[in-house]
């Protein structure tokens, strides 16, 4: 344990003295945070801000009146959409989807036939498909006033077009709500275990092979075991602190959100910070054993890094089961490294208590993740010193 100890703070040292390395780790770590929740809440903000400024892009509304006349009642100002429109929707310079109107509308209305409205947007234009709920509800909302006139007039009750009460009611918490905004926090912060680690991994052990120093190491008289162990230990400390650090960034990063709804949903405090780390350490642990594993045989640092991309993409790709899967979480996401972290940061977000049997699932991988990579590497260094 001794040996251990000293090569775990030799390579401590070597990696916090490569200090444009490590600026390299930790300003996107800091950074991370409030660049993500500024933009999510920049994108919030500005749908919030459309829907308070309450406008309408209209072609042909001059042959509507009754139509505009409802629009304005709802406090919406109806204005002309440009001729070109929809080259502006495809070429997403124009953001507002644009009603036409026919010009036989009121003809039409007044025969008792069903005029119809165009909706015209454009599905690539994100910004501009976002407010076409709205004017679809304007319409509906006319649509069921003309029904009510016309049925008032007959002497009909106007309770016969609804005759159920429709009532919402979500079971979602606040946070749970704020968490479908902020699914992509779990994500970045798993990306900063693996980039806090892959350095460090890479370094120790190819690194130090390129360099000529790995042999004369290994040639001293301390168990190979020993060795590995504090590299090992040294990585995976980067790991976990560089994620500990994009974790601590979203909480100032807080007060910069621009979206007042988004403010009050997203409650991030220092017991979600504890939670998220700890969720991490299993998986740092096991990172840091399996990319020492692929970098022991490479005889390059560059050749290494090739290696690792098979690391980095299955990492990176693994919460992405989550999304594309409509049928909910399913129990095997808790045994693959990555995902279960995932999905138990987004209970996390979501207020929910974690138990033991969700937790425990990740602590097994990582550890049987370690043991077996670590076994390897202490084989191969035992193998290049026999050579």
């Amino acid at each position: 344990m001794n040996k251990g100890w000293i090569v775990f703070i030799k390579e401590l040292g070597d990696a916090l003295r490569d200090r444009r390395t490590l600026l390299r780790l930790l300003l996107p770590a800091l950074l991370m945070g409030p660049l993500l929740l500024m933009a999510l809440s920049g994108l919030i903000a500005s749908f919030e801000e459309r829907a308070e400024r309450r406008e309408l892009m209209a072609v042909g509304i001059e042959h509507a009146p009754t139509l505009k006349n409802f629009i304005e009642r709802q406090t919406y100002t109806v204005k002309t959409a440009p001729a070109d429109y929809e080259a502006q929707l495809r070429a997403t310079t124009l953001l507002e989807p644009v009603m036409v109107v026919p010009a036989d509308f009121e003809a039409k209305l007044l025969a008792g036939e069903a005029p119809t409205v165009e909706v015209v947007s454009d599905s690539a234009n994100q910004r501009a498909s976002g407010g076409v709920g709205a004017i679809k509800g304007l319409l509906w909302g006319f649509n069921r006033e003309r029904a009510s006139l016309t049925l008032a007039i007959r002497g009909v009750s106007t309770e016969l077009l609804e005759p159920v009460d429709i009532e919402d009611r979500d079971l979602a918490s606040v946070q749970a709500r704020a968490a479908r905004l902020t699914s992509i926090i779990p994500m970045f912060i798993i990306m900063a275990v693996l980039y806090g680690a892959l350095t460090a991994a890479l370094d120790s052990t190819a690194g130090e092979r390129e360099r000529g120093s790995l042999e004369p190491l290994l040639m001293n008289p301390a168990p190979h075991g020993a060795i590995v162990a504090g590299k090992w230990g040294a990585v995976a400390l980067l790991g976990m602190a560089v994620a500990l650090l994009a974790s601590l960034s979203f909480v100032p990063a807080q007060w910069l959100l621009r979206s007042d709804s988004l403010q009050a949903m997203f409650q991030f405090g220092l017991g979600e910070v504890a939670a998220f780390w700890l969720l991490q350490i299993p998986l740092a642990a096991g990172l840091s054993a399996v990319l020492m594993a692929l970098a022991i045989r490479s005889k390059t640092f560059k050749e290494a890094q090739a290696s690792s991309t098979l690391v980095i993409t299955a990492v990176s790709l693994a919460p992405m089961v989550g999304l594309l899967n409509p049928g909910g979480d399913a129990p095997w996401y808790l045994w693959v490294p990555g995902l279960a972290q995932n999905t138990l940061m987004l209970a996390v977000l979501k207020g929910e208590t974690l138990r033991w049997a969700q937790v425990m699932p990740g602590v097994v991988i990582g550890l049987a993740l370690t043991v077996v990579a670590l076994f390897y590497v202490a084989r191969s260094m035992r193998a290049a010193v026999a050579r």
